[in-house]
């Protein structure tokens, strides 16, 4: 081989190195929960955050606000934390000054202490139906990453969590498709956003959601004939992976198949009501420790090979004073005195 081929191989070889480890940076398979606080008897944040380092093998928490006893709790711990713009507050933030307020006000006094990693402008904006919300999104969420940049903070992501009711088709996974309307005024500007700033498109699959006794072993991950897409060629075995393929079906349709995805909330209820008898112990540690074996295994998915994918559990404890049916209450891996509800998988041996 000649000294220039060589010189050539060993650029090539570099230009490779680079990309696998800016994609090892991105992909990750680290397992967070979502740390929602809807409850009297919930222990102390400190108390918490201590639970969390020591006993278990989580290493992400996603709130839904940002509390300061909360972020001072979890500061010098290393465990990642993933905060949330209110949905009330984002009209007010499509500009520079308040942008820069709120991040003096929410970020710099607990930043870098405080390991945190993300900014979420709302939750699930896109199903709220308020259209001062939905449309002032993409300029929150760019008014807010360039209020960080100018405070000298680059290492923070700024995105947005949505449900997969943005999608106008969902079967087969391969034919998925952004809603009409959404797709091109609110979807494509985000994830060119989320593009230019190496950040990431954030989603809350729920098979739960979904359930019918019918389809229970494609939910659960069980043995079953599967559901067979026609376009691939590929017979889908658990819903979660048509779930995610789908999401990548309709970003690949608009060009941004490139922008990694992470899974912000996914889980099961363990309890019910009477209308509700999928809720059990038994489903929730089924479904939960298989997502988890899943996501971490760098399998991917059909359409997503060979990639681990961030994932947050929903939820870290139960949670007594949330609205709604039973079920509402009882998402928590963990009760609120920090014993597990089940065995997801999570629990340091010894």
């Amino acid at each position: 081989m000649s000294r220039s081929s060589k010189s050539t191989s060993t650029g090539f070889l570099l230009l490779v190195a680079g990309f696998l480890l800016q994609l090892a940076a991105t992909l990750t398979s680290a397992i967070g929960v979502n740390y929602g606080r809807m409850g009297d008897n919930l222990p102390p944040p400190a108390e918490v955050a201590n639970f969390l380092r020591s006993k278990t093998t989580i290493d992400a928490i996603k709130i839904f606000d940002t509390n300061p006893e909360v972020l001072n709790a979890f500061a010098n711990t290393g465990i990642s934390v993933t905060v949330n713009v209110a949905n009330d507050d984002i009209p007010s933030l499509d500009e520079m000054s308040p942008a820069k307020d709120w991040v003096n006000t929410h970020i710099i006094p607990f930043y870098p202490k405080t390991k945190i990693t993300r900014v979420l402008v709302g939750n699930e904006v896109m199903q709220s139906a308020n259209r001062n919300w939905i449309y002032d999104l993409v300029p929150s969420m760019r008014c807010i990453h360039k209020a960080l940049v100018e405070a000298g903070i680059n290492d923070i992501q700024v995105s947005t969590a949505n449900t997969l009711g943005f999608l106008g088709i969902s079967e087969p996974p391969s034919a998925a498709r952004f809603r009409i309307g959404y797709d091109r005024e609110i979807i494509g500007p985000m994830l060119e956003f989320l593009r230019q700033s190496k950040s990431v498109f954030m989603i809350n699959p729920y098979a739960y959601f979904d359930y019918t006794p019918a389809i229970e072993d494609y939910l659960l991950f069980r043995q079953n004939k599967g559901i067979y897409d026609n376009n691939t060629k590929i017979t889908y075995y658990n819903m979660f992976d048509a779930q995610m393929d789908a999401v990548y079906s309709a970003m690949k349709a608009m060009g941004y198949n490139d922008v990694p995805i992470v899974i912000a909330e996914t889980g099961w209820a363990s309890a019910g009501d009477a209308n509700q008898p999928h809720a059990t112990v038994t489903n929730a540690a089924e479904y939960n420790s298989n997502v988890i074996k899943k996501v971490t295994s760098g399998q991917g998915t059909p359409l997503m090979p060979n990639r681990p994918f961030e994932t947050y559990i929903f939820a870290l404890f139960n949670e007594n004073q949330k609205p709604g049916a039973t079920s509402e209450k009882n998402f928590g891996l963990f009760r609120p005195d920090f014993t597990p509800v089940y065995d997801a998988g999570v629990m340091r041996q010894g």
